[in-house]
């Protein structure tokens, strides 16, 4: 989300041989291409900031946690194209359990030994989203995509006895035993999903399903509180769903 706003990633196809895009300095993800110039800007940027985030837990005694580390990020970043920036703008909390899985990590990691001691606190997040579900009114969950994050939205839910509303969407099958190929079926099992619940898997990649999801509900009734510079339909989605989670979270 952060290196996008920095520098251009670009539509490329899904078989350009690695080996090509290894020697050239490109990194591929699915039929994205991203120079490694653009991760050289993105550690430009973030290096100082970690900085600070030090210097507070030090003077401070702050101890910072995931979901401290991507607001400030989303605060710093200041660019309308960015989730963060409008969950920030919104406070809205963001939790990332692998937060220390990319390249965030790789940073945090030489940071280290350019400026140790900075800590990140994971056990702060997993009291507040638990928190935040056990002691809502109802709990609504609209999964894009699998894996972790799937599980840990899930999980944060079993212990209110289940969520009330589930959408997954996703690609994955139940054959292989993931995780994101999991139906909502095996989620009830767990006491994830509420017994009395309707939940929807949609077997589609998400980039299709969600857009056509949100014009169809949230759309229909939204209006922005204010103008908004550069507004595009993208950012449209993203501020519908803002305005669900302000209206709906709690």
């Amino acid at each position: 989300d952060f290196i996008k706003c920095m520098a251009n990633t670009y539509h490329g196809e899904f078989n350009i041989p690695g080996e090509v895009l290894r020697m050239k300095g490109v990194n591929r993800i699915g039929n994205l291409l991203i120079p490694n110039e653009n991760y050289c800007k993105f550690e430009e940027w973030i290096m100082p900031l970690l900085d600070q985030m030090l210097n507070e837990q030090n003077i401070k005694k702050k101890i910072w946690s995931p979901s401290k580390i991507i607001r400030r990020l989303g605060r710093e970043i200041n660019n309308q194209s960015s989730v963060y920036y409008w969950c920030w703008r919104n406070k809205i909390p963001v939790f990332c359990p692998a937060l220390t899985d990319g390249s965030l990590g790789d940073m945090i990691y030489m940071h280290s030994f350019k400026n140790p001691g900075l800590i990140v606190d994971i056990a702060q997040d997993i009291r507040k989203i638990n928190s935040l579900t056990v002691w809502a009114k109802k709990s609504g969950i609209i999964i894009l995509g699998g894996g972790l994050v799937k599980h840990h939205i899930c999980n944060s839910n079993m212990l209110r006895n289940g969520a009330e509303y589930a959408v997954f969407i996703n690609t994955g099958q139940e054959f292989d035993g993931s995780d994101s190929g999991a139906r909502p079926d095996e989620a009830v099992s767990w006491g994830k999903i509420s017994l009395k619940a309707t939940p929807v898997k949609v077997y589609c990649e998400a980039s299709i399903a969600f857009p056509l999801l949100v014009s169809m509900t949230f759309a229909k009734h939204f209006q922005p509180k204010e103008p908004v510079e550069n507004f595009n339909l993208g950012m449209m989605f993203i501020l519908l769903m803002i305005n669900f989670v302000i209206e709906r979270g709690s």
